[in-house]
């Protein structure tokens, strides 16, 4: 029960860096001596320190640390990558005991870390909220084990169905809605439209609403129709344009050319390709209903204004799943859905 505290705190920690340490995964880390923290940490950006190091970096008395035990929500990394494998600084320590959330599945880890810890001597337990430590990084996992990005699907709906009015856009959502949509394009790595959404409402696709990274903007625009001022061109986020004319790279958009035969299995080989973790789609009915079709999804987020009757207009596409949550943002119902 003790070590599950630990690594549920862990957790917390990881959960802090949302949405900014792609390619790697989130990983907090906790160090613990006499049944006291000394020491905490997670990973904060791809590139920089990892958990591990930064738990023990804070730790005021290092003498200390070869008679505590250390807790992480994933692994150890075994490799040498930006940085060296944290697995190897645990052992010059010398910790007293290894706890770990889950075992990373990726290629160049999976069970190495470990196996050098318990190699070294050290007493290694693992699977501790194996389940919660897995959701932490859904993405990562998704990306490396079905090789294709984490798909959360979004829209707003009126009471009687309709995404529009008169198919025109039309406000469904109200100011909370809005913040709670922006900060999840905070969280995810890209942000996906095709091309009605961005000709009819010329999106931005940015967290105006919260503080946070914008992410990176896909467009599939086939036949290139939008045009070059429309706000998803500006220099906010970069932004990749799968079409069926041309591959090229011009200033922050990159041009990617892709077979609109097979279209979904294509993208997902072509995100995956560009290292992509995870992609919000925002489009319309039709490229909603692409995804929801071909079954490729792993989440989905429906607002329903209930009140609002729009009587004509593009009807939302057809879903037939059940939510699993439901949360009230005032006059707005969000639903939540999963398929994993």
């Amino acid at each position: 029960m003790t070590d599950q505290i630990y690594i549920k705190r862990c957790i917390e920690l990881a959960q802090k860096a949302r949405g900014k340490t792609y390619p790697n995964p989130l990983v907090g880390s906790v160090i613990v001596h006499n049944g006291e923290i000394i020491g905490e940490g997670f990973h904060e950006k791809a590139g920089q320190n990892h958990a591990e190091i930064n738990a023990i970096n804070s730790v005021k008395n290092p003498e200390l640390l070869k008679d505590s035990t250390i807790y992480v929500s994933l692994e150890p990394c075994s490799h040498f990558g930006k940085t060296p494998p944290c697995a190897n600084k645990i052992i010059e320590i010398g910790f007293k005991k290894v706890v770990i959330g889950t075992l990373d599945s990726h290629e160049k880890v999976n069970g190495k870390g470990k196996k050098l810890i318990e190699d070294a001597e050290i007493e290694v337990v693992s699977g501790i909220l194996d389940e919660e430590c897995k959701e932490l990084n859904k993405r990562f996992f998704t990306f490396h084990q079905k090789k294709r990005p984490f798909i959360v699907l979004k829209w707003a709906q009126s009471g009687d169905g309709f995404m529009d009015k008169d198919f025109k856009p039309f406000q469904i959502g109200n100011p909370l809605t809005k913040q709670f949509v922006h900060q999840l394009r905070s969280e995810e790595h890209t942000i996906l439209v095709g091309t009605n959404t961005a000709l009819h409402d010329n999106p931005s696709l940015t967290t105006r609403e919260v503080v946070g990274r914008n992410p990176v903007r896909i467009l599939i625009d086939f036949d290139l129709k939008i045009p070059e001022n429309f706000n998803v061109f500006n220099e906010e986020a970069p932004t990749l344009v799968l079409n069926s004319i041309k591959n090229s790279v011009e200033g922050h958009i990159q041009f990617i050319k892709i077979e609109k035969e097979n279209f979904i299995e294509n993208l997902m080989k072509t995100l995956y390709d560009q290292q992509i973790q995870s992609v919000l789609v925002e489009g319309g009915r039709f490229t909603l209903q692409q995804f929801i079709d071909a079954g490729i999804w792993d989440e989905a987020i429906i607002i329903r204004n209930k009140n609002l009757e729009l009587e004509n207009g593009t009807h939302a596409p057809n879903f037939p799943a059940k939510s699993y949550k439901t949360e009230i943002f005032r006059n707005n119902n969000v639903k939540f859905y999963k398929n994993y």
